[in-house]
């Protein structure tokens, strides 16, 4: 079977609510470890629960900028989360990517993780990005060069919609994709 073509740089300057759906079943390794794409969320810059509706800061700047880029954040001071910068530059949009199904470098992500059950591993944005290694040192970096190896999914799958989750605004929007039937989900769809 052949590889997919790699993910370029070109395919993220459009909307991010076309972008986020066609990420899932997209494979994502950082340095060779990671899997498929299950779950993403989309983050309007006209969308009061993104971090650039307010204007740009020194920790949303990488979004201000050309699409196609990682934007690395800690959430609540804990956990990295690896969103994909979208839309033309200076839209500040992106895709956080919220659960992958692990199929690379497994035994690294169960040491990183300190657990063995393979569906808890990257099961959510700060899991996955301690699985991945992700931190803030991807912040800003192209998306279609290494660390990121960013790979087109084969076939289109069956992808189920609903309300984001973890944010307090703009709770009701319908803009969290997941590929349906995956056991490697954060959450369950409602």
């Amino acid at each position: 079977m052949a590889t997919p073509p790699k993910i370029r740089r070109d395919f993220f300057d459009r909307s991010v609510h076309r972008v986020a759906p066609e990420l899932i079943g997209a494979t994502l390794l950082v340095d060779g470890v990671g899997g498929v794409i299950v779950e993403v969320e989309a983050y309007h810059h006209t969308d009061p629960a993104a971090h650039s509706y307010t204007g740009r800061t020194e920790r949303n700047a990488v979004m201000f900028g050309a699409p196609g880029v990682a934007y690395v954040y800690r959430s609540y001071g804990i956990h990295w989360c690896l969103n994909f910068v979208c839309e033309a530059e200076g839209s500040a949009s992106a895709v956080l990517i919220r659960a992958i199904e692990p199929t690379a470098g497994l035994a690294l992500m169960r040491r990183r993780r300190g657990l063995s059950d393979e569906r808890a591993l990257c099961s959510g944005p700060g899991k996955l990005c301690q699985a991945l290694g992700v931190s803030i040192r991807h912040n800003g970096l192209a998306l279609d060069r290494a660390p990121f190896d960013l790979r087109a999914r084969g076939a289109r799958p069956e992808i189920v919609i609903g309300p984001r989750i973890g944010i307090t605004k703009a709770v009701e929007q319908p803009w969290r994709y997941g590929l349906q039937g995956s056991r490697f989900l954060s959450k369950v769809f409602r």
